[in-house]
């Protein structure tokens, strides 16, 4: 038989953009080693994004692995306007700057804005330009201006952002008028998961699975952690239990709530998404000088391998894999280190399981704890909705889990899921999907021991019920 393939248990969501943007480079893509794509909706054409659909699932298909597909919508991020002739307007310490939506710049201080900040902003509160590098504080409003004081000198140019770090915006805010385009326009569209931007609180959740539900939209929901507020252990918790996953989406929040608290947060986001059963993705600059050079940094690759130690379930690459020059060597740098990473440190949980559906989790945990004292290879797991392998998933076992699920769709979702490897099939066809597995020389192995985990209404009296089993495929013992 063939060596056991190597497979990492951390997986790898890559940005579609530019620089992927064909069959060539996303073929490439899937064959390095990524597990899903996002498309930015910051960004692009529905002309593009009907192209990438399509490149994506064929190939997907050919080769039989399930990639998941997300939707980012861009969210109220707020960013300077258009400057008169594109120009670069510099700032002084001390200097009094207007903020205004929609106005048309005539050179001087009162400089536009892509969003009415006066409907949230205080006098007292930060307000942050050009990604952070300025910092103002607000004086007054004036109508529809915001003025404020400038704290450092610099300059601002046309389209870059604006970050308020103190401002709470309501929940209609949340969502602006492009989301909800863009939010319509995906609704028939093939996506597994919708990524939400700038959430403050948990209710801001709430607001948006509404919305979705007047449009007749059902996915999941990933969250991008990226305020002060956000952050706020009075809301991080809740807004965890409210989402089915959170991106802790490092550029923003470091912004907003400032870069030394970054590593802190994202291993309570971890760790919280392990309570709670839900998906987390570090996300951010993961290897961002790749975007300009074939070889990332020391520094990049600790922190990727430090995501994978302390069991993220995703890594997600941005702007090197939308509009770098190295793509493709980007998803293999960030497969090799979480390989080398995962051989060399055990991941263990970094919180006490404390699952919701007690049922689940109680036969999840049996799972885990029987392949690990019988020295299992495998656990196999019959899913109809995913629920039962993110579970299973959350307990970091120490051998790899075949899901079967009965849709696309559903395997597609769960290829996310930390060393969790999707399959279509229906309820009983556990058993067969891994000695197919067996027999095509996965295992590289004389025989195997799988947990199965699998429906089973004739065990019981209720209508549906799960069991536990032990199974050897090949010589026996």
């Amino acid at each position: 038989m063939t060596n056991t393939p190597v497979i990492k248990h951390t997986k790898i969501l890559a940005t579609i953009g530019p620089a992927t943007d064909s069959a060539e480079k996303i073929a490439a893509l899937i064959d390095s080693g990524i597990n899903g794509c996002r498309m930015n909706f910051s960004h692009g054409s529905a002309e593009e994004r009907d192209m990438q659909f399509k490149l994506i699932r064929e190939y997907s298909a050919k080769v039989g692995k399930h990639v998941a597909i997300l939707q980012d919508l861009q969210g109220p991020k707020i960013r300077i306007g258009q400057l008169k002739d594109d120009m670069r307007f510099d700032i002084k310490a001390g200097d009094e700057i207007g903020l205004t939506y929609g106005i048309e710049h005539d050179g001087g201080n009162n400089l536009p804005s892509q969003f009415d900040l006066s409907q949230g902003a205080k006098p007292g509160e930060r307000i942050y330009l050009f990604d952070g590098k300025i910092c103002t504080i607000v004086q007054r409003i004036e109508g529809a201006t915001v003025w404020v004081r400038a704290e450092n000198d610099g300059y601002v140019i046309s389209r870059k952002s604006i970050n308020l770090p103190d401002t709470n915006f309501d929940q209609g805010q949340i969502l602006t008028q492009k989301d909800i385009a863009d939010l319509e326009w995906g609704a028939d569209k093939d996506f597994d998961y919708l990524a939400v931007s700038f959430i403050h609180k948990a209710s801001d959740i709430d607001y948006i699975r509404q919305v979705m539900a007047e449009r007749g939209i059902d996915r999941p929901i990933i969250t991008k952690l990226e305020t002060k507020m956000g952050a706020d252990p009075e809301n991080l918790e809740d807004i965890v239990k409210k989402s089915d996953g959170v991106m802790v989406a490092r550029g923003d929040l470091a912004t907003e709530a400032g870069a030394e608290v970054v590593p802190v947060i994202q291993r309570k986001i971890i760790a919280l998404c392990q309570k709670h059963c839900k998906i987390s993705i570090v996300a951010t600059q993961m290897m961002a000088s790749m975007v300009d050079n074939p070889e990332p940094t020391r520094a990049e690759v600790s922190d990727v391998a430090t995501a994978a130690i302390e069991g993220a379930d995703v890594v997600m690459l941005s702007d090197e894999t939308a509009m770098g020059k190295y793509p493709v060597e980007a998803v293999q740098a960030m497969k090799k280190t979480i390989l080398y990473a995962q051989e060399h440190l055990p991941v263990n949980p970094l919180y006490v399981r404390e699952g919701s559906d007690k049922r689940r989790d109680s036969i999840a945990e049996s799972a885990v704890l029987m392949a690990e004292r019988t020295g299992a290879d495998a656990i196999v797991v019959e899913t109809t909705s995913g629920k039962m392998a993110k579970n299973i998933a959350i307990h970091r076992p120490k051998c790899p889990i075949l899901a079967v699920a009965p849709t696309d769709r559903v395997a597609n979702q769960i290829s996310l899921l930390y060393d969790t490897h999707s399959f279509s099939g229906q309820a009983g066809e556990g058993v067969e999907v891994a000695q197919r597995l067996f027999d095509e020389g996965f295992f590289a192995k004389d025989s195997v021991t799988i947990v199965v985990v699998k429906r089973s209404p004739e065990t019981t009296k209720l209508p549906v019920a799960n069991t536990v089993q032990l199974q050897v495929l090949g010589a026996s013992e």
